[in-house]
């Protein structure tokens, strides 16, 4: 495992093998697998699981509830969200868990609304808003994301 001294790395939970760069924060709770890429200035929630061999580009952060299960790539400034109606200071707030399986790709820029399945080896390209689930090995593109093809 190698963090670079500039990182706020509180979790003691981070596999073998694993990349932390610069300015990137992990709070207690969150799970990172093994032979993964944390790229800078990312922000890991408590309640998030990593798996191994994961890359998450520059400026990604992972909110609670989100799950990225082996051999995923998150691209640059992707954004994941966790809470459907979000307002400030709601202590009664939902917050929705997001799933992306195995292999699964997702472009720089795109969104990821909560409480959705990014299927196995499924593509979100960039800039895409995803609304919906995305089944597997298919390329989802737009905003709304629609399908554009089987992978």
């Amino acid at each position: 495992m190698s963090i670079h001294p500039s990182s706020d790395v509180q979790s003691k939970q981070i596999g073998e093998g694993t990349r932390v760069w610069q300015y990137v924060v992990i709070l207690p709770g969150a799970v990172i697998g093994r032979d993964g890429n944390i790229c800078s200035h990312c922000f890991i929630e408590n309640k998030v699981v990593v798996g191994d061999r994961v890359t998450v580009k520059c400026g990604v952060q992972l909110w609670d509830g989100v799950t990225l299960e082996d051999d995923v790539f998150v691209g640059p400034n992707a954004t994941f969200t966790n809470d459907r109606e979000p307002r400030s200071r709601n202590a009664a707030a939902t917050l929705l868990p997001t799933l992306v399986k195995k292999g699964a790709s997702i472009g720089a820029n795109a969104t990821i609304l909560p409480g959705l399945t990014i299927g196995e080896g499924a593509m979100v390209g960039a800039g895409a808003v995803v609304t919906k689930d995305v089944p597997p090995r298919t390329l989802v593109v737009g905003n709304p994301a629609r399908i554009v093809r089987a992978l």
